[in-house]
């Protein structure tokens, strides 16, 4: 019996161990899997940070040519070297003098506009900026902000607001050191040399929101434009200009000014210095160089000198196969002018003045605007008698 007992209690001590290394077994079986599950997490998340760095972004190989594709063009250097030669101008005009009553007054109330203007040349006491008429006309006060960001008052010195030029003055004497030492004056081009196709950058005071720049070619070349009822040949470029641009500087790719941006065609197809979508246009420099060096020497600009009529010109080009002699064509004369005494009629069309050709607009212009009143013209006219043209020539003074 005692045997038996034991044999049991040897049998319950055995298998009291073989159960005791079984768990110990288990516990170094969880451990290794526990410490191998942690190296493979390691290593999984090493694979995949290795793969997240070789997403990586791509750049163009710039030593490879390449045939096809848009290229930008860089004209950093040529605003950078121009820029100081452009300030930016703001007028104040006054529409209400504040008087509200016989023995009540208010404050003035001013409107206030802003344009661009191009730092032209200077004497021993002033700085003189040419700008648009149209951005100085009517103002009160001028002020005038250059590239450090300093602004002066200025005076206009003179206008011209048939070719739509003005010029401006600033006393130098209140212009300080840092001043004068960033600014600069403008290099002027020749616009008679320019093309169609030429690369073109337009600086300018856009909105009013201070001085920028665009790009552009030149679109066309002797364009006739009217502002304020007065017509002259321009340079039409798809450059954008903006209300604020009027009087800033066009320019070519030597940095150049060959022109005074001045217009653009508002979408609704009208003329509008303010307009800021359809076709820009820039009054060419050498057309008006002379008229700007007779203001700044102060002579005596005189302006409204006319022939007396209305009309367009005439090209094969435009006549829409209608036969009818190329020139000025004749769509109005101005009642008991100058033009209706000497003969004109409506219907005539202007073939030559004083021995020109007139094949544009700028032919006939041009003559007229370096005349004075009661100088007399020759023009060769040509008129519809009796199924042909006939031609003579009518000397016309002009008023």
């Amino acid at each position: 019996m005692d045997n038996t007992l034991n044999i049991q209690e040897k049998e319950k001590s055995f298998n009291k161990k073989i159960i005791l290394c079984l768990f110990i077994l288990l516990l170094l079986i969880i451990a290794i899997l526990v410490i191998l599950g942690e190296n493979y997490f390691a290593d999984s998340k090493e694979a995949l940070t290795e793969n997240k760095e070789l997403v990586t972004l791509q750049y163009t190989n710039t030593e490879v040519e390449t045939t096809e594709g848009v290229y930008m063009i860089d004209v950093s250097e040529v605003v950078e070297n121009v820029m100081p030669s452009i300030v930016a101008i703001t007028s104040k005009t006054l529409i209400s003098s504040g008087r509200f009553g016989p023995n009540y007054y208010g404050q003035n109330q001013y409107t206030e506009g802003a344009g661009s203007g191009i730092i032209i040349s200077k004497s021993d006491e002033e700085l003189f900026i040419v700008t648009n008429n149209h951005v100085v006309e009517g103002a009160s006060e001028l002020t005038v902000q250059f590239i450090n960001n300093k602004s002066v008052d200025a005076t206009i010195k003179g206008t011209s607001k048939s070719k739509d030029i003005a010029v401006i003055s600033v006393k130098l004497n209140e212009l300080d050191e840092e001043t004068i030492k960033e600014i600069k004056i403008a290099t002027i081009g020749n616009s008679d040399e320019i093309k169609v196709g030429n690369g073109v950058i337009a600086i300018g005071n856009a909105l009013g929101y201070g001085q920028s720049v665009t790009t552009g070619v030149i679109s066309a070349l002797e364009r006739e434009v009217t502002i304020d009822n007065y017509t002259n040949s321009m340079i039409q470029i798809d450059a954008a200009i903006n209300g604020g641009n009027s009087g800033g500087a066009l320019l070519n790719s030597k940095g150049e000014v060959i022109g005074i941006n001045s217009a653009k065609y508002s979408s609704n197809g009208t003329i509008s210095s303010a307009s800021i979508e359809g076709m820009g246009f820039a009054i060419p420099i050498s057309d008006v160089e002379a008229l700007i060096t007779d203001i700044i020497n102060g002579e005596e600009i005189e302006e409204g000198v006319t022939l007396g009529i209305e009309g367009y010109i005439i090209t094969n080009e435009n006549i829409n196969g209608y036969f009818i002699e190329n020139g000025f064509y004749i769509t109005k004369v101005v009642s008991e002018s100058n033009a209706s005494k000497a003969g004109l009629e409506a219907g005539y069309i202007i073939t030559e003045i004083n021995g020109q050709e007139v094949n544009i607009f700028s032919d006939l212009s041009n003559v007229i605007s370096k005349k004075k009143k009661g100088d007399k013209i020759t023009l060769k006219i040509k008129y519809f008698v009796l199924g042909n043209y006939r031609e003579t020539e009518v000397d016309v003074t002009l008023s």
